[in-house]
């Protein structure tokens, strides 16, 4: 039995966790950075970086989600638009729903969103990064528990591919966490604490959706466009306007390198 067999044999919620540890990893590199550098990233470096994590995202929502949910709503005898088109609808709806109850603050504004509140900036950006993390550990997770579900190795190998990309645009997260931080008068540790937190929440949310997904199979398909819908909003309400709020094209290259690296990883791997 090779490598990808015996994870495909594993318990659905187990590979879950093992997957979206892959892609904390990432944030915990980033977060590592403040041993090493000192002041806040260069917000060229920032666009960079962001348009980088946007490319990356919509690739993953395309490869990864939408098109295995089509293959599901196909398997379960469901017209394929009905899953794609409602869970994409809801996914973007309920992040659209935590931007409205969350204060948070993007990179790029001077004024917080959601509920008035007294948290300072960092504190917000920390919560904006946190907030699209969630739709990044439920992707992972699904993918993850859906191939153990099926047991199919192929399907192992694709989940990797997409943890793996995560895990690359979450190295410069983590930084944008605790950089921040540590320029405000955090100490190094606390600092560092705070941007593994801001990609510890993937874990969970990676590991309920998986649940959810393993308890009823037949709304794989939902789940898996409810990911994608979500992820699709973060980058269209956060990532791309941070990424390109001056005139430069540093953060569409970027997203476009993303997307690239996102797609060969999903169609070279699997």
């Amino acid at each position: 039995m090779s490598f990808f067999e015996k994870l495909a044999s594993l318990n659905p919620i187990l590979i879950a966790f093992l997957g979206t540890l892959i892609a904390f990893l990432g944030t915990s590199i980033g977060a590592c950075l403040i041993f090493f550098v000192k002041g806040d990233l260069n917000s060229k470096v920032k666009k960079a970086f962001l348009g980088f994590a946007s490319g990356v995202m919509i690739a993953a929502s395309i490869w990864s989600l939408l098109l295995p949910a089509k293959d599901f709503a196909t398997e379960i005898n469901v017209a394929p638009w009905i899953p794609m088109s409602s869970g994409f609808a809801i996914g973007a709806a309920f992040l659209f729903l935590l931007d409205k109850v969350l204060p948070h603050q993007h990179a790029s504004n001077v004024t917080s969103e959601g509920p008035k509140s007294n948290i300072n900036k960092t504190m917000k950006l920390f919560l904006a990064v946190t907030l699209h993390n969630i739709p990044e550990g439920m992707a992972v997770g699904l993918c993850f528990a859906v191939a153990a579900t099926k047991g199919d190795p192929s399907l192992i190998v694709g989940a990797f591919a997409l943890s793996i990309g995560i895990a690359i645009q979450n190295i410069p997260e983590g930084a944008i966490v605790s950089l921040p931080l540590l320029s405000e008068g955090y100490p190094k540790k606390k600092a560092f604490l705070f941007g593994i937190l801001s990609g510890a929440v993937e874990i969970v949310a990676g590991v309920l959706s998986a649940l959810l997904a393993f308890l009823a199979s037949l709304i794989i398909p939902w789940v898996l466009a409810f990911a994608a819908g979500a992820m699709i909003y973060v980058v269209i309400d956060e990532l791309v306007p941070d990424a390109s709020s001056e005139h430069t094209n540093i953060g569409t290259v970027s997203a476009i390198l993303g997307f690239l690296l996102m797609m060969l990883l999903d169609i070279i791997l699997v």
